[in-house]
């Protein structure tokens, strides 16, 4: 399958053991402690899963790793000039936005080679006559063109069939065999497992304390 591009912008270093991002007793929330502590690295090449219960704070965790989530705990470390880009889980309101597919690829220097055929046909169309599944693997597709080394993806399986979800196992395969690091947080244990090469278990925070 053709991807979207692998990363052009890699770090200046590593870190050791040749992580790009390593997390140790990491504790996150907003006004106090809601997940932790969780330990992880994620190195060049890796795709990384993390699976917990819902409601355990995994999208707060990944909120902090890019500072909009508090940490309270724990060391976070990056490798020097690491980029990263962050796929949301939730879409921003589209409704008489007249932007296309092919503009918002386009913000990020995706290439839509690669494309699923039932998406790639509709790239001139204004995403808000798409399909929640067609707007939602868009929006992944441009987080997967960008420069960036590591890519940080918060339920990327919302409202994908099953084709979608396929596509996106291959894409993720294919651009970690190029060197590319993937940090996934889903509920979709089938997805994790044909994806990711490991996974963390994310736990809530009990107790009041930091």
């Amino acid at each position: 399958m053709s991807g979207a591009q692998a990363p052009s912008l890699a770090p200046d270093a590593v870190l050791g053991g040749g992580a790009l991002l390593r997390g140790d007793a990491l504790v996150a929330g907003y006004d106090r402690p809601v997940v932790g502590p969780v330990s992880f690295t994620v190195a060049a090449g890796e795709v990384v899963g993390m699976a917990g219960p819902n409601g355990c704070g995994k999208s707060t965790l990944l909120r902090a790793l890019v500072g909009a989530a508090r940490l309270f705990g724990g060391r976070l470390e990056r490798a020097p000039g690491l980029a990263v880009s962050i796929q949301n889980q939730q879409q921003p309101p589209l409704d008489g936005v007249p932007l296309t597919g092919r503009e918002l690829l386009a913000l990020t220097g995706a290439s839509p080679s690669g494309l699923p055929p039932w998406l790639e046909h509709r790239l001139d169309e204004r995403l808000d006559r798409l399909s929640g599944g067609q707007r939602q693997y868009l929006s992944l597709w441009a987080s997967l063109g960008s420069d960036a080394a590591l890519v940080i993806l918060d339920e990327p399986t919302n409202n994908l069939d099953p084709a979608g979800v396929a596509h996106l196992a291959e894409a993720l395969r294919t651009q970690a065999a190029a060197g590319r690091a993937f940090l996934v947080v889903s509920h979709d244990a089938d997805f994790l497992a044909c994806a990711c090469q490991r996974r963390v278990a994310v736990v809530p925070r009990t107790g009041d304390g930091a």
